[in-house]
């Protein structure tokens, strides 16, 4: 699929910043997949990222000491997508965004089509209750401005795809732009295929899966896992390490850190779950769609992405609450759940097929006319 896409035009793929493990990584690299021949620009590549011969072309940011926050870096990738390249010239620039890429102008020409793809407007920004990162009292000004900016620098986008439902509300209702949803892929077919004996573990933990910060609540899966009396592994990174661990000294089940586990490694915890703990508010959320492959269920929060990727009370729990009370209840009530053949199907939903079809559907649609 996506074969022949956008065959004879000149096109650029733009994307925030590369790092080595974020999901909006992967649909970037999806995109590139069905755009070969297309140009590839983002702000800068991490250096651990892994990105040797993308061909990403990086912009003048990557010569600052920017690139080592993103924080104090925020402010200016506006100007930065506005003056990434003046000479270039391409019939459709297609944007990777989840901050201000799909601001980008490339060129002065006029004839140019702009899509972006939308993981999130901008979380910091825009719902700062979801993330931490924005939700200083001293950052609302700043914050406001950055809001105005945002809006003001996207109405040359011609059309805007989202991730999730839930992505396609926040368009509506932060930029006042509507939005097809194409959901991102999942490896699915990787995360089923695993070899026998992973695949006859006995199912005896709870898992917790993604990068180790606050808006996560990996905190809060270790107080469901204490009282559904289970154990907990916790696979992942990141800067609450420490605090993590500390709490899992005081746990009266056993916790263990899985650091950076290998994709192999990922797979075969899956694989040994009783269920995946998500109670995170998440814009889509690849890892359940992971765990479902592996006919593993899922226990989040009732919000966000995983109202499209989990199926309640037949491929998993969604529990409206950060207390872990409910969602340890629902661990109890594991058995009731459809058979793993049933978690499997509703992960095939999310295949890189079926993101191919859509995702061509969409720029075919957006660029033809």
């Amino acid at each position: 699929m996506g074969a022949g896409l956008l065959e004879g035009s000149s096109v650029a793929l733009v994307h925030e910043w590369f790092s080595a493990t974020g999901g909006s990584e992967q649909v970037f690299m999806a995109i590139a997949g069905l755009l070969p021949h297309a140009a590839r620009y983002v702000l800068w590549a991490e250096r651990d990222a892994g990105a040797e011969g993308l061909g990403l072309r990086e912009s003048w940011l990557a010569r600052t000491p920017l690139r080592r926050s993103k924080a104090l870096a925020l402010p200016m990738m506006p100007l930065v997508w506005r003056t990434l390249d003046r000479r270039a010239t391409f019939d459709v620039v297609i944007s990777s965004t989840h901050a201000f890429a799909h601001t980008v102008r490339l060129g002065s020409h006029e004839a140019t089509r702009y899509l972006s793809y939308v993981h999130s407007p901008a979380r910091y920004v825009w719902s700062p209750s979801f993330d931490g990162r924005g939700a200083n009292p001293a950052l609302r000004a700043p914050r406001k401005l950055l809001q105005v900016v945002d809006s003001r620098l996207n109405r040359h986008v011609h059309s805007y795809a989202a991730n999730s439902r839930e992505v396609q509300a926040r368009i509506r209702r932060f930029w006042r732009r509507d939005a097809v949803v194409v959901n991102p892929p999942v490896a699915v077919d990787y995360f089923a295929a695993a070899p026998h004996a992973q695949r006859e573990q006995p199912r005896d933990y709870l898992l917790g899966v993604g990068r180790w910060i606050p808006y996560k609540n990996f905190d809060l899966m270790i107080a469901i896992a204490d009282e559904a009396g289970l154990p907990l592994v916790i696979a992942g990174s990141g800067p609450e390490e420490a605090r993590l661990r500390k709490l899992a000294a005081a746990a009266r089940v056993p916790v263990t850190f899985e650091v950076r586990p290998s994709k192999e490694r990922l797979r075969e915890l899956y694989w040994g779950a009783r269920a995946l703990l998500f109670p995170a508010h998440e814009d889509f959320g690849i890892i359940p769609v992971e765990a479902q492959a592996c006919g593993t269920p899922v226990i989040g929060l009732g919000r966000g992405g995983l109202l499209e990727t989990v199926v309640d009370g037949e491929t998993g729990y969604l529990v409206d609450s950060l207390e872990a009370a409910p969602h340890a209840e629902a661990v109890r009530r594991l058995p009731r759940l459809s058979t793993q053949r049933r978690m499997q199907e509703q992960a095939a939903r999310f295949s890189p097929e079926r993101f191919a079809h859509r995702m061509s559907e969409w720029v075919t649609d957006a660029t033809s006319g």
